[in-house]
């Protein structure tokens, strides 16, 4: 039996990445980059080797069950784990662990976010195969993190135990010492300049056993609500199992539920082109740009038009003319023009576009 398995969690909005992420679309169900397939598809395309298809299991909100299937036609009802609510990463990774624990109590999991970048599938396969081989015998749980190029403060990072006389490699294990949420941009650079910092990828890897330890531990109230379902998974009761469960669990996340209070924390140093695409601004940097450091996709005309970032549809005529630095997007009706370098007002257009009518969100 193999008992590699692979958690994708795919039920977040991506608000950030509004208007083209919106909550009845999300951006993990688009073909962003325009490769033909969506971020979902392309996520579970790299486990390809990994683990077989049928260990393969998604976390989605009800919501979105279908999208699930149409893109993953190869999953069983029983792959695709549907969330009543959101509740945050820690529920969703109880709600698999526990379940897959149920069915082979020796699994060994890999879970991911649905809507990341990857640019070195092979490099990001060797990184997973290091963190399987190190939790497959060991009671520890592994994140990745990844070889900062830059003081970044839109990721969390963490600080790694050093070992003095060692030089710092890809795929090396190292115990964890502090995580530190989105730090401003003076303590992004000295946690640069240290050399003793990576960005937290949100990926993570462990066995079964040592993941309901440290829910037990840390998280006993998550624990004991999907202990209980034990008795239901794989059956018609999970449905109304998990119902129950989750209007009773609290909304936190696996990072500060667990990752940051355990002390059996590991990261593999990690550099295989990863972004979490979270922004316009990410997608941009990830993207292959014209003479003009513009990123276009769409039936579009540019004049005098440079560092910016325009997706729209591609029936549409655009015609761009003086922008320096701007994100010009369009989606299902809605049209957002905005300074790069302001994104991050974006949550607050969509609150104030949901004032106008829900399907502009």
């Amino acid at each position: 039996m193999n008992h590699t398995y692979v958690v994708i969690m795919a039920g977040g909005v991506g608000t950030r990445f509004w208007p083209f992420s919106r909550t009845s679309y999300p951006k993990q169900f688009h073909d962003v980059l325009g490769t033909g397939r969506t971020l979902l598809q392309q996520t579970a395309d790299r486990f390809d080797g990994v683990c077989p298809p049928e260990n393969i299991f998604i976390v989605t909100s009800s919501l979105y069950k279908d999208l699930c299937q149409q893109q993953l036609p190869q999953l069983s009802d029983d792959q695709v784990l549907c969330e009543p609510i959101a509740r945050n990463t820690a529920p969703c990774i109880a709600y698999a662990c526990y379940k897959i624990a149920q069915q082979d109590p020796e699994a060994n999991i890999v879970v991911a976010p649905a809507d990341h970048i990857i640019l070195k599938e092979e490099e990001f396969k060797r990184t997973i195969q290091t963190a399987l081989d190190a939790t497959k015998e060991q009671d520890i749980l592994v994140t990745l993190g990844i070889q900062p190029s830059r003081p970044d403060t839109g990721y969390g990072y963490i600080q790694y135990v050093s070992e003095e006389g060692q030089s710092v490699e890809k795929s090396v294990l190292r115990r964890v010492k502090t995580f530190t949420e989105k730090p401003h941009l003076e303590l992004a650079q000295q946690f640069l300049e240290s050399g003793e910092f990576v960005w937290n990828a949100g990926i993570f890897v462990w066995n079964a056993q040592s993941i309901i330890k440290a829910f037990e531990a840390h998280l006993p109230e998550v624990a004991e609500i999907f202990e209980e379902g034990k008795d239901a998974y794989y059956t018609e009761r999970e449905k109304v199992f998990v119902n129950k469960a989750y209007s009773l669990t609290r909304s936190i996340s696996i990072d500060n539920g667990i990752m940051e209070k355990a002390d059996n924390v590991y990261v593999v140093l990690s550099d295989f082109g990863w972004s979490d695409l979270g922004t316009w601004k990410s997608l941009y940097e990830v993207s292959d740009k014209n003479d003009d450091l513009n990123v276009i996709d769409g039936h579009i005309l540019l004049y005098d038009t440079k560092n910016c970032i325009i997706k729209t549809p591609k029936d549409r005529l655009v015609v761009v003319n003086g922008l320096d630095g701007y994100i010009v997007a369009e989606y299902d009706n809605v049209l957002m023009i905005c300074r790069k370098e302001e994104e991050q007002k974006v949550k607050s257009f969509v609150a104030d576009a949901k004032e106008r009518g829900t399907e502009f969100v």
